[in-house]
């Protein structure tokens, strides 16, 4: 899928967003979905002429028993495999270098990403230095790889980044923890496996903070300026399957369908990242896990709901539309963003997860500087509303105590 210029339409009679209608979208990886559907990784593999593969996971999924079954596969398909399992939660330019030397010295030609969203970028990012040399810093931004890339194939355990369908690499720098989005059309996956079976290993907190990063995926790109008819269609699709499913999973651990449907989910919010970008939120989020190590989704499920309440003056009648598709009011309820917010901020304190800064054991002394490093994010820019190192530093003191001004 190809990144679309930022722009807007605005009604003149409205102060609402409309929904973009020029596009330009490429869709480039194949989703194969359904339970069991992990047993084709061989096959598809060869089909991609691969014969030497980097597979590319975490040493967390090791316990589950997935990356040895993965390797099996590969293996009895009559692939050679190199296992790369030393891949951290939110990669940085070290975890890269360390899976690039196993690459490199096996001489891949074929990767596999197999795990979470920190494994599927660094696999990513293993092709942008493999294929065009270079360090991870000079591919911050979109377009700037070399040349082709190696085939690749996603496999999520986790139903949260949609990372298997992004052509974006989100890898932190190693000194500062800040993270970049190197993105190309070229690293885009070729196939995407959804096996919900994969998932129901998950432990319930990791349930909780990827199923809230999905959530707040489709709810940030139903409103981000740059949202398109197709992209739209994307999100309220992911955010229909996510609100229903994501309360299912937090009591029935094992519920088939509501895996699936997460799965799937977290799948088309990550698909319509691709043309309609992220928001304030992951703007304010990043700071927060790169100074206080606040995992990503405690982050955008703490700051979410102050954020619908800031955009309401402006997304009004899309937040309605959610609201409505969620169940919780008529689409026109002049009250449908906040309700919204209160539902958000009803699911994560339902999956176990804090709803303030001050839970997060976040120094609000640090305010003025992590706002001024929300401001400095690419995703910030997309906000349907305009935000600056003021309004964001006056989101996180909303959100310091759930104060609900932030509007």
């Amino acid at each position: 899928m190809q990144l679309n210029p930022p722009g807007q339409t605005t009604n003149p009679a409205s102060s609402e967003l409309s929904t973009e209608l020029t596009f330009d979208w490429q869709p480039r990886t194949r989703v194969v979905c359904g339970a069991g559907r992990v047993a084709q990784l061989g096959e598809l593999a060869r089909e991609l002429g691969g014969t030497r593969v980097l597979l590319v996971t975490d040493p967390g999924l090791a316990r589950t028993g997935h990356p040895q079954r993965a390797r099996q596969l590969l293996e009895q398909a009559g692939l050679h495999v190199a296992l790369h399992d030393d891949v951290e939660p939110n990669p940085t330019t070290v975890d890269v270098d360390r899976a690039l030397l196993v690459a490199r010295r096996e001489k891949v030609d074929l990767i596999v990403g197999f795990g979470g969203g920190s494994s599927m970028d660094c696999a990513k990012g293993v092709n942008f230095l493999l294929t065009s040399g270079g360090r991870m810093e000079d591919y911050h931004g979109v377009g700037k790889a070399k040349a082709p890339m190696l085939p690749m194939i996603a496999v999520p355990t986790t139903a949260g980044t949609g990372s298997e369908a992004q052509s974006f690499a989100l890898i932190a720098r190693a000194d500062s923890h800040m993270k970049m989005a190197c993105g190309d059309p070229k690293a885009a996956c070729r196939v995407a496996i959804l096996d919900p079976e994969l998932t129901v290993s998950m432990p319930q907190p990791v349930t909780a903070v990827t199923g809230i990063d999905a959530i707040s995926h489709a709810l940030e790109t139903s409103v981000t300026r740059p949202r398109n008819g197709i992209s739209l269609m994307y999100s309220r699709q992911a955010w229909g399957l996510l609100s229903r499913a994501f309360p299912v999973v937090l009591r029935e651990p094992k519920n088939l369908q509501a895996r699936g449907e997460m799965l799937l989910g977290a799948h088309l919010a990550g698909a319509a990242i691709e043309n309609s970008m992220l928001g304030a939120t992951h703007a304010l989020a990043n700071p927060l896990s790169a100074h206080f190590g606040t995992t990503h989704g405690v982050a955008v499920g703490v700051m979410l709901p102050h954020v619908i309440r800031f955009n309401a003056t402006v997304a009004g009648a899309q937040y309605g539309l959610l609201a409505a598709d969620a169940g919780l009011c008529r689409a026109d309820d002049p009250e449908a963003p906040a309700r919204l917010a209160d539902y958000v901020e009803s699911l994560v304190s339902e999956a176990g997860l804090p709803t303030t800064l001050s839970a997060c054991q976040v120094d609000s002394g640090l305010f003025p500087q992590l706002a001024e490093e929300a401001a400095a994010q690419w995703t910030g820019t997309f906000n349907p509303r305009p935000v600056d190192s003021d309004s964001l530093r006056g989101l996180y003191e909303c959100a310091m105590s759930a104060r609900r001004a932030a509007g």
